[in-house]
């Protein structure tokens, strides 16, 4: 088979559920290794891929392996496997923290790994990943990599050096832009707009801010210029936010976040 998980939980679904929807490889190539089996079931159902209990099968049978466990797994899934992977198997990492350096001392032989970022919009085929190869893998190797990657997400390689500072600014900040979603909704709620109405109100903002950034190419900053007209609405707003220290939740968030990573 050409690809296998261990592990089908929601990162390893939203992977597959891309790479099967835009037919890069069709589910009767891909296994999914999972403990639980109403998780194997899940994954089975939703995508008809393989299923079984067994980390090592997945190994045994598959070209490319994603490692889609907790981090504080890692260790013991690689303990398990890593007499079993051979010198032409390809390991797609998702996990903050681990490192390439840390990673091969697991295996404790030259591996082919390929550590990536990817992020929760992969759900919907809007996700964005950072990947770093090692210096195992050809250009052709890579390349597959990234046509894989590419199937749920926007993609980009980067030092590894950038991976923590990845993991605050796309990794986890789908979380801090749902708390300010949920936030504008709760204020038109209290304004008097229908609760459903408002979330449908505040995430098509995001959503339409976001594509303009990416489309335009401006920068944020006139962007937001280009909304706040003088003496208006919108200035005020901003105004407000400013005094109650947004852009420094933000930022002081976004290095907690980045210390974390580095700690794990």
């Amino acid at each position: 088979m050409k690809l296998g998980f261990i592990g089908t939980g929601n990162m390893a679904s939203a992977i597959m559920g891309g790479i099967i929807k835009n037919q890069i490889i069709p589910a009767e190539e891909i296994i999914g290794a999972d403990l639980s089996a109403p998780g194997r079931e899940r994954a089975q159902k939703q995508f008809g891929i393989h299923v079984t209990a067994s980390n090592k099968e997945v190994v045994e049978k598959a070209e490319v392996i994603v490692l889609s466990v907790k981090p504080q797994f890692y260790a013991d899934v690689i303990r398990e496997i890593k007499d079993d992977i051979r010198d032409s198997q390809i390991i797609i990492t998702i996990a903050p923290g681990k490192t390439l350096a840390w990673l091969l001392e697991q295996f404790g032989k030259d591996v082919k790994i390929v550590r990536t970022m990817p992020n929760t919009p992969a759900m919907v085929g809007a996700g964005m990943t950072a990947a770093c190869p090692n210096e195992h893998l050809t250009e052709e190797e890579v390349s597959y990599v990234r046509t894989l990657l590419e199937s749920f997400s926007r993609v980009e390689i980067i030092p590894e050096r950038l991976m923590d500072v990845v993991v605050s600014v796309s990794g986890s900040s789908p979380a801090y832009v749902f708390m300010f979603i949920e936030a504008m909704a709760d204020a038109a709620v209290s304004g008097g707009m229908p609760r459903a109405q408002a979330y449908q109100f505040a995430a098509q903002a995001v959503l339409g801010s976001a594509k303009m950034v990416l489309d335009t190419g401006k920068h944020p900053g006139e962007l937001k210029d280009m909304v706040c007209s003088p003496a208006g609405t919108t200035i005020e707003a901003v105004r407000t936010l400013e005094e109650r220290g947004f852009r420094s939740a933000v930022f002081e968030a976004m290095k907690v976040c980045e210390e974390m990573s580095k700690s794990m």
